[in-house]
C-alpha cells in the first residue's frame, strides 16, 4: 500500500471520520478549518485517491459520491509496519526507546504495554 502525502491523508481522514459514502461538500465540511481547501483542490485530491485505489466514486444525480475502499485500520497497520521496518530495523524495543527518549513512560502506559505483551504471549 502506498504512503499518502499529507494533503491526501487529510482528505482520507475526513472520509473515515464521516464513516459513509460522502460528497465533496461533506468532505470539505469535515476538513480542518485551519486549512483553506478550495473545491478544485479537494476534487483533484479525490481523483488521485481514486487512482491509487483508496476511494471509489459513484455518480448520484449530478454529484459524485465518494466511499473509502481502504479502511483507516488497514492504512494505519500498513504505515506502522513500514515505519517500524524502515526506521527502527523492525525492532519494537528501538521504537519504544525513541518514543520515550528523555521521558519516562507513565505507569498507565507501562501497564497497557504489559497487557499487550501478556495477550500476545498467551496466543
Amino acid at each position: 500500500m502506498k504512503r499518502l502525502p499529507d494533503s491526501e491523508l487529510d482528505v482520507m481522514m475526513a472520509i473515515w471520520k464521516l464513516n459513509s459514502a460522502v460528497t465533496r461538500v461533506e468532505i470539505e465540511g469535515a476538513l480542518s478549518k485551519s486549512d483553506e481547501w478550495s473545491p478544485t483542490t479537494i476534487l483533484s485530491l479525490l481523483s488521485r485517491l481514486e487512482k491509487k485505489g483508496f476511494v471509489k466514486v459513484e455518480k448520484n444525480g449530478k454529484q459524485n459520491v465518494y466511499e473509502a475502499i481502504v479502511s483507516q485500520e488497514e492504512y494505519l497497520q500498513s504505515e506502522s509496519k513500514s515505519v517500524l521496518e524502515k526506521m527502527y530495523n523492525n525492532s519494537i524495543t528501538n521504537f519504544m526507546v525513541a518514543l520515550y527518549s528523555g521521558k519516562k513512560p507513565t505507569k498507565k502506559q507501562l501497564d497497557e504495554l504489559q497487557n499487550l505483551i501478556d495477550t500476545y504471549k498467551g496466543e
